[in-house]
């Protein structure tokens, strides 16, 4: 299994893909599942967070990814681990130390510089997961604290994008 722990988007997808220029073909974009605690800075995932990271594994029957990109906090990469274990995909965190903007510019230039097969499952946050596919070329709207159950799948051929939101897991309480 390809499971690895790596720091940096462009080293990440120099390892995926070997030499590539192309952009990725499919990105799943998802909040991290609901936090066990409001108050802590770094949760755990509470059961229902348990119950819809599983829900996201439970995703990929086919196209398993190919890259994982989450954040520093462990909420996302609980979030991603059932996939990240069936899938052995590489995983790559992108630091929020030099802001959300450098932080999803970064998601962008690694996503875009992967080969037009490439999988990728990014496990962001409410005020991240919107910009991310802002991003990518696809408009959603802002996610309200209360939403864990959205789903945004892109698709990117040849520059062009196309994307649809879905939903998944248990219904979010919103």
């Amino acid at each position: 299994m390809k499971k690895l722990l790596i720091t940096g988007l462009a080293t990440a997808a120099a390892l995926v893909c070997g030499v590539a220029t192309a952009s990725a073909q499919t990105v799943y974009i998802v909040r991290h599942a609901e936090k066990a605690s409001d108050t802590e800075r770094d949760p755990v995932l509470s059961e229902a967070g348990v119950a819809r990271a599983g829900a996201v594994a439970a995703l990929f029957t086919d196209d398993l990814p190919d890259l994982v990109v989450v954040s520093p906090l462990q909420r996302t990469r609980l979030t991603a681990a059932p996939t990240i274990e069936a899938s052995g995909a590489f995983v790559t965190i992108s630091p929020l130390d030099a802001g959300v903007e450098a932080h999803v510019a970064t998601i962008r230039q690694g996503v875009l510089a992967l080969p037009e097969d490439a999988v990728v499952l990014v496990s962001g946050h409410s005020n991240t997961v919107p910009l991310i596919a802002r991003a990518l070329g696809y408009e959603t709207p802002d996610m309200p604290e209360c939403e864990y159950d959205r789903l945004i799948r892109i698709e990117i051929v040849n520059g062009e994008v196309s994307g649809e939101t879905l939903r998944y897991g248990a219904p979010s309480t919103c």
